[in-house]
């Protein structure tokens, strides 16, 4: 499964949505993670995005691992489309962050 909590997930969606003025805190948080994390993220946007199927996120995570060439804040922030593609890859992992985002919406 994810090595990453739906709590720290959630956040990185709500700051993609606002990456205009959220790239920097964005970053750090991203940088901030440990690997098994940021391995994590990434095998759940190419879920999201299907370079991969929700039964391969093992597969998934063993790419991002071999990968990682890139530090994984400037990878993901520069996809296109980034909290969509967590939030479906969420979707097909059976996953739901509402909760989550409802806290931190609310400042939780």
């Amino acid at each position: 499964m994810l090595e990453i909590s739906t709590y720290k997930i959630a956040q990185v969606i709500l700051m993609a949505r606002e990456l205009d003025r959220a790239e920097g805190e964005l970053r750090a948080f991203i940088d901030r993670l440990d690997e098994e994390e940021q391995i994590s993220l990434v095998a759940l946007m190419w879920i999201g995005r299907e370079s991969f199927a929700a039964d391969e996120l093992q597969e998934a995570k063993a790419t991002a691992r071999a990968e990682a060439t890139t530090p994984t804040a400037d990878y993901l922030l520069g996809t296109p489309h980034l909290s969509d593609h967590l939030e479906n890859g969420l979707d097909e992992l059976g996953i739901s962050v509402v909760d989550e985002e409802d806290e931190l919406v609310r400042g939780g």
